[in-house]
């Protein structure tokens, strides 16, 4: 199992490390990359159209403002892709989230929430986990303990709230 991650710009690491930890803590192959849909296109496309032949088998593309990166690395592959909206100063992120999210049909792109970089990574676990049991397992197990966090936060509060 490989999940590539490509990023605009090495800003956007600090938000992309926690997905591609994630990933890895489920034992996921991952590679990290800076390319630009803008300032590397032909190093994007290289890697883009030639990531299924390497055994990819989905892409979280991270960018800001514009955010065209998730939509070209769409527009140039079959396989699924993750769109993460990266906060911005200009407005905050809405700006990637609306470049992202709005695709011209026939371009997919699977768009989380600002910075949600975890939730791509849970969203690819979920697509890879079709295919694979033992990731599956490993996947609801974690769904499991977020569920005994929550119970035992709310045990904690020693039943004020009902």
């Amino acid at each position: 199992m490989k999940v590539a991650i490509i990023m605009g710009s090495k800003s956007d690491y600090d938000v992309v490390k926690k997905a591609e930890q994630l990933l890895k803590d489920f034992g996921v192959e991952v590679s990290t990359r800076i390319l630009s849909a803008h300032r590397t296109l032909e190093e994007t496309l290289d890697f883009v159209q030639g990531a299924k032949e390497k055994g990819y088998e989905v892409i979280i593309a991270a960018a800001g403002k514009a955010a065209h990166l998730p939509g070209v690395v769409a527009a140039a592959t079959p396989l699924p892709v993750i769109g993460v909206p990266m906060k911005t100063s200009m407005m905050g992120g809405m700006d990637s989230l609306l470049s992202i999210v709005q695709m011209p049909s026939g371009i997919p792109v699977a768009t989380v929430g600002v910075d949600a970089s975890e939730n791509a990574a849970l969203l690819a676990l979920r697509i890879l986990s079709l295919k694979d049991d033992s990731l599956a397992e490993k996947y609801m197990d974690y769904v499991e303990n977020m569920r005994e966090k929550v119970l035992a936060d709310d045990a904690s509060l020693g039943g004020l709230n009902g």
